[in-house]
C-alpha cells in the first residue's frame, strides 16, 4: 500500500535529477521521471527508505511526441486495382 496518492501538480520538477519530486517523511524525496510517466509507472520511491507514492496523472499528457504522432497516422494503405 502506497503512503499516499499526489496529483503530479503537486509534484515538482527538479532539472538536477530529471525527476518529478515530492517530499518524503524521512526527509528525502519520491522521483519519478518523465519516461516511466510515459511507459505509465505510477509509482515514485523514495532513494532512502522503502516509502512510495502513488501519482496521479493523465498519461496522454506524457505520451513521446512521436508516439502520438504514431497513433495520429492512419496506417499506409496500398492501391487497389480494379479490373
Amino acid at each position: 500500500m502506497s503512503y499516499d496518492d499526489v496529483e503530479i501538480e503537486d509534484m515538482e520538477w527538479n532539472d538536477d535529477l530529471q525527476a518529478f519530486t515530492y517530499p518524503c517523511p524521512c526527509g528525502d524525496l519520491f522521483q519519478i521521471t518523465k519516461q516511466d510517466l510515459n511507459l505509465g509507472e505510477d509509482i515514485a520511491r523514495c532513494p532512502s527508505c522503502f516509502l512510495y507514492i502513488t501519482v496521479i496523472y493523465n498519461i496522454e499528457d506524457f505520451i513521446s511526441d512521436s508516439s502520438k504522432k504514431k497513433n495520429l497516422e492512419p496506417p499506409n494503405q496500398q492501391p487497389l486495382a480494379i479490373a
